[in-house]
C-alpha cells in the first residue's frame, strides 16, 4: 500500500523499527527514523555510530536475575522518589572521585543521557530484552547470553548507516521534512488501548491528524480499530485489517486494526488493484471508507 514513488521516507513513531528494518533501503531515497523516547533514540544512535563500544559494554553488563533487572530499571527511571538517593550518591561521588569521573557519574545518576551515551544505551537494551513484552516494567525472562544477539546489532548498524535518526515531537518532525515527494509512515500509540513510556493524550491524536491533513506529502497511519479513530480520519482512505492478538491468552484471538492513507492506494501504489480488497499471505485487507474529497490526488 506504500506509494510506488517517493524521494524521502520518514518513520515518525519508530519504536522497534519493524517497518524500517523490514524494508530494503531504496537508492536515492532519504530515510528518517524518529521517536520521542530519548532512551530509545540514544540506543539507536549508539547502534549506528558506536557499535563496537556498545557491544563491549553489553558484554560486561550482567543481567540474569530479577534483582539486577530492578536495579537497572531504577537507574533508568530515576524520578521524584529517587532524588534523595541520587543526592546521597552524588555526595559520596563528589568526595571520592576525580572531577572528570564525578561529572560522568553525575550525568548517569541524574538520568541525563547525552548523545550516544553508550552505558545508558546498554542498560536500556538489556531492560527491553529481559522485560515482559519489551515493556520495560517487569522481569520475566530466563537467563540469557546477550552475546547471541551481537550479530543482529551489527546488522542493524549496517542498515542504519545512511538513515537520519531524530528525537523530535511528531508535529515538528512532519513540518520539517514535508515536501511533495515525502512519504510519512505513522504508527502512533493506539487510542485508549495500550500503555506507553511516553504519554499520548487525546489531544495528541487530534494534533497528529491535523498536521497530516495539512501537509503536502504522502501519509499512511496505522491505528487500532475504534469509532473515535474512524471518525477522526474520515478524510482518509481507511482499510480494515486483522492480525493475531499476541497479548491475548485466548486461542485464535484476533486484533482488528486500521491502515489509513491520505492518498488512494489503488492509484498511487503499483501493487494494488482497482478493487477495494486484497489478500497478502492469507491476510485480508478491506477498503471500508472512501473520503468524499481525497486529500492527495
Amino acid at each position: 500500500m506504500m506509494p510506488a514513488k517517493y524521494d524521502r521516507y520518514i518513520e515518525v513513531f519508530g519504536g522497534g523499527g519493524w517497518v524500517l528494518f523490514g524494508k530494503e533501503p531504496d537508492k536515492g531515497v532519504m530515510e528518517v527514523f524518529n521517536d520521542y523516547n530519548a532512551d530509545l533514540i540514544n540506543l539507536y544512535r549508539c547502534v549506528k555510530n558506536r557499535t563496537w563500544e556498545l557491544l563491549q559494554v553489553l558484554g560486561f553488563l550482567p543481567l540474569n536475575s530479577r534483582d539486577e533487572f530492578m536495579e537497572i530499571k531504577s537507574f533508568l527511571e530515576m524520578g521524584e522518589c529517587g532524588r534523595k538517593q541520587v543526592a546521597e550518591e552524588l555526595e559520596l561521588a563528589f568526595h571520592n572521585l576525580p572531577p572528570a569521573e564525578f561529572e560522568e557519574m553525575q550525568g548517569l545518576l541524574q538520568g541525563k543521557a547525552v548523545a550516544e551515551d553508550v552505558r545508558r544505551a546498554a542498560a536500556f537494551y538489556k531492560i527491553i530484552r529481559y522485560s515482559y513484552g519489551s515493556g520495560c516494567t517487569s522481569y520475566s525472562c530466563q537467563p540469557f547470553d546477550v552475546r547471541k544477539v551481537f550479530s543482529l546489532i551489527r546488522e542493524a548498524a549496517e542498515r542504519l548507516a545512511d538513515t537520519v535518526i531524530e528525537n523530535k515531537d511528531f508535529e515538528a518532525l512532519i513540518r520539517q521534512y514535508d515536501r511533495e515527494g515525502a512519504f510519512f509512515y505513522c504508527d502512533p500509540p493506539y487510542y485508549e488501548a495500550e500503555r506507553y513510556a511516553v504519554e499520548f493524550p487525546r489531544s495528541d491524536h487530534q494534533r497528529l491528524h491535523d498536521v497530516l491533513a495539512q501537509h503536502t506529502g504522502f501519509a499512511m497511519v496505522s491505528y487500532n480499530n475504534c469509532d473515535y479513530i474512524r471518525r477522526l480520519y474520515e478524510d482518509f482512505f481507511i482499510y480494515e485489517v486483522e492480525r493475531p492478538n499476541s497479548q491475548s491468552k485466548k486461542k485464535n484471538d484476533i486484533y482488528r486494526e486500521y491502515i489509513m492513507t491520505n492518498y488512494d492506494p489503488r492509484v498511487f501504489a503499483s501493487q494494488m488493484t482497482i478493487f477495494g480488497d486484497y489478500s497478502s499471505d492469507g491476510k485480508i485487507c478491506r477498503l471500508v471508507h472512501i473520503p468524499e474529497r481525497p486529500l492527495r490526488t
